[in-house]
């Protein structure tokens, strides 16, 4: 499917994405428990300032906010009726922003998983599912996203559902998985089980990767798993600011816009087209990952090791790729295939 946000990216190098949406709220005085898609139209004000935040900051494309927006999400905060509304509404606000900038700024539609577990192991049908998944894509479509982009999934049964939902709205799609346990989602998907699984799916993604998760390092093995299976298609790399650690009474994310810039870099040289950050990232390390992929030179596919002299250590030796595979052996397959 041929679309404004496919075209904008075949057309450029890298794209910068925008950073935390969670972090951010909480510092303009979010409560945690509360609905931050409620925010659209009780203080959009707000919600603007975050979108700003972002383009101001150097960001090609940044999503919308809401993340936490299908009915199963909704309901409890009981507003599972203003699943439309509340998607609409985050549309058009990014909208706004996004047409008031002096230069070409993409709206991608967040969609994040439903917070239910897919049959058989849990409740949730695929039919369901894709209701929901369309319902919210549906708002995000009427209120002008370029893309929609599903995003922190971990259960391959709810991706497929998205992508179905996706087709039936007729929009173009971004999708991102979170692998947080060594290399794997909370339910076992690897790299290699995401880069095999969207060149099956009827209606392909336009990109798709990796966000959040532990850290950057972790995120970045994340993407050479992608790279080492050799598909051409675009991979997004949206990567925490650092690791989360509980400082005076708050969580706080170590991660520095230096570290983060290095991190931008290493994306970009690994083979990641679309670069963002997800928890922890705030328009200081935003600014300063534009500065360095504007300013520093390409490089060479980076290795494990560099990764992790750069960004940290890994948080464990297994890369998701076998239970008895170990970080080093990966770093030469990985590199092979570059």
């Amino acid at each position: 499917m041929s679309s404004s946000f496919s075209d904008f990216l075949d057309a450029r190098d890298w794209l910068l994405a925008d950073g935390a949406t969670g972090t951010n709220l909480f510092n303009m005085g979010l409560q945690s428990g509360d609905a931050p898609e409620l925010w659209n139209v009780d203080h959009p004000d707000r919600i603007r300032k975050l979108y700003r935040m972002a383009v101001d900051a150097g960001s090609d494309v940044f999503l919308t906010n809401s993340f936490g927006g299908t009915a199963a999400r909704l309901k409890l905060h009981g507003a599972e009726k203003r699943v439309r509304e509340l998607s609409r509404v985050a549309a058009e606000l990014g909208r706004e922003v996004a047409d008031r900038c002096d230069r070409t700024v993409m709206v991608a539609g967040s969609v994040g998983p439903t917070g239910e577990i897919m049959a058989p192991m849990g409740n949730l049908t695929h039919e369901i599912a894709v209701e929901m998944f369309h319902e919210q894509a549906d708002g995000l479509k009427e209120g002008g996203v370029d893309v929609v982009w599903v995003e922190t999934i971990s259960a391959p049964e709810e991706f497929k559902a998205a992508a179905e939902a996706f087709r039936l709205a007729d929009m173009p799609w971004c999708g991102t998985m979170s692998f947080d346990t060594a290399g794997r989602t909370m339910m076992g998907f690897t790299s290699a089980d995401l880069a095999d699984l969207v060149e099956k799916l009827d209606h392909k993604p336009i990109a798709y990767g990796a966000n959040c998760g532990v850290g950057a390092s972790d995120l970045m093995r994340t993407v050479l798993g992608f790279v080492a299976q050799g598909s051409e298609r675009p991979i997004i790399a949206k990567g925490n600011a650092g690791i989360p650690k509980y400082v005076d009474g708050h969580i706080h994310y170590d991660g520095t816009p230096e570290l983060m810039a290095e991190y931008a870099c290493l994306a970009r040289d690994a083979g990641a087209r679309i670069i963002g950050g997800c928890c922890g990232t705030m328009p200081e390390h935003l600014s300063r990952m534009r500065e360095a992929l504007e300013t520093r030179p390409k490089g060479d596919i980076p290795a494990l090791e560099e990764i992790a002299a750069k960004l940290g250590a890994f948080s464990s030796d297994a890369d998701g790729t076998g239970d008895d595979e170990s970080s080093g052996r990966r770093t030469r397959r990985g590199r092979r295939r570059g």
